[in-house]
Parts: structure tokens; C-alpha cells; sequence
């Protein structure tokens, strides 16, 4: 890590805000992107934030970017069809490898976070409701500074929601029509940490909201790679009797 400090880079589409003609109430919402957005609840002194979106070279996620990410935090919605399948596989090597990975809200469906899960990750969706994002796992480093919830207004995400049981579940939604959905949810992959956020529809301004932004915080502390010995595979040798 750079003095200290966790390298994150956050990833962003960047389609629906930039079209200020067909999109403009997204654009009002996040002016410098939701890259920008995320950049403002991310960054403090303990991290070092660069943006990437689809339409940089490499689509921003070189070789050399990813080996200097230690959180890679990831959204997208209406372009993941345009993710080539040669950076899938290279982000994917690189939370094997011990990279932080967050996903939001519609990265449910990006390519990266289905190869992660092994699944479709299909669920049910509406427009515009109330949402109560309420804390599981209060005791979970992610929750830090949040209390019993966090009141919304999202767009609704319900069950079934088709990813592998979490190994902690840290946030459940519920919503004004009934539905409930799993709505923070923790993986390790390899030496990798993977969190997947629900909040985020690019018509709601859920980036702006002071708890929405400390669990965005808590998630890339909690993702980071820790030290530790490096792991040792193959064929070994026995311990010599003393």
C-alpha cells in the first residue's frame, strides 16, 4: 500500500450521467459522475482513490492499475455486455490473488460479479419505493457508525436474489411493497474479500447520504488486503522428527 494508505480504484461505467440530453435528472444528481460521487464518500487520509470508466484505454483496469489496486469498487448497469472477457478474467485473478472487490447496485449483473458468484444473480425489481436497509450483523466492521437502519428511497431489489448463501449477511432490505432482499452480502474468493451493496439506482441520490458514505468507507477498510504469509501449494515434505 502507498504510505500506508489502501489503494482503491473505482470503476464506473459512466453511460447513464454523461447523456445530460436523454439522462438529465442522473446528470443533476452526480454532475462529476458516480465515479465522482463515490469518490467523495471514499476518499479520506487513510485511502488513495483513482477513477476508471468503460471508455478509458484498456477500459482503465490495465495490468499495471490492478496490480496497484488493493480495493477495486465496481458499478455499472446498462453496458456489461461491453466488458471484454479478457479484463473479467484479469480483475478475477486479482481478487484470487488478494484484491478487495465491492459491487454495486446493478453490478449484480456484471460479468466480473457473476464469475465470482458461479451464478446468474437474477432477482426481482421496481421502480421507486421506500426502502429500510436495516443492520443484521451490527457487531460487523461494515455497519460500524450505523445504527438500527437506514431509510431510502430506492429502487426495489427482491428475493429470491440468485448468489450463494453470503458467508455474512450484514444488511437486509425491506421495501414499501413487502419485499425484502438480501442487501449486503460478504464472500471471500481466494485471498480475496467481496462485498456486494444494493443501494445505488442512478435516479436516486443514495450516494449523497451520510450513511450510505460510512458504509462505503467501513466496506473498503473491510475488503483491503490484510498481511500475512503467503499461502504454499504442491507437494511438500514432512516435518523432520526432532
Amino acid at each position: 500500500m502507498a504510505e500506508g494508505r489502501t489503494r482503491v480504484t473505482i470503476w464506473n461505467e459512466h453511460r447513464h450521467e454523461r447523456h445530460e440530453r436523454d439522462e438529465p435528472e442522473v446528470a443533476d444528481i452526480y454532475p462529476t459522475g458516480i465515479h465522482g460521487a463515490l469518490t467523495e464518500a471514499i476518499e479520506d487520509d487513510e485511502t488513495e482513490v483513482r477513477t476508471a470508466t468503460l471508455d478509458d484505454p484498456d477500459h482503465g483496469l490495465s495490468e499495471e492499475v490492478l496490480k496497484a489496486t488493493d480495493v477495486l469498487v465496481w458499478w455499472a448497469h446498462i453496458a456489461h455486455d461491453e466488458v471484454p472477457n479478457k479484463l473479467v478474467e484479469r480483475v478475477h485473478e486479482r481478487v484470487l490473488d488478494g484484491m478487495g472487490f465491492i459491487a454495486l447496485h446493478s453490478a449484480h449483473f456484471s460479468k466480473i460479479f457473476k464469475r465470482l458468484m458461479g451464478t446468474t444473480c437474477d432477482l426481482k425489481w421496481r421502480h421507486d419505493d421506500r426502502e429500510r436497509l436495516w443492520v443484521v450483523s451490527p457487531g460487523h466492521p461494515i455497519a460500524e457508525g450505523i445504527g438500527e437502519y437506514i431509510e431510502l428511497e430506492e429502487e426495489m431489489y427482491g428475493e429470491p436474489f440468485d448468489v450463494p448463501p453470503p458467508e455474512e449477511l450484514v444488511f437486509v432490505s425491506w421495501f414499501g411493497g413487502g419485499e425484502v432482499f438480501r442487501s449486503g452480502c460478504c464472500y471471500t474468493r481466494g485471498r480475496g474479500r467481496v462485498f456486494y451493496f444494493r443501494p445505488g439506482h442512478e435516479e436516486n441520490p443514495s450516494y449523497h447520504h451520510p450513511d450510505i458514505r460510512r458504509v462505503l468507507r467501513n466496506a473498503v477498510r473491510w475488503a483491503a488486503p490484510t498481511p500475512g504469509a503467503d499461502p504454499v501449494h504442491g507437494n511438500t515434505q514432512p516435518l523432520e522428527k526432532s
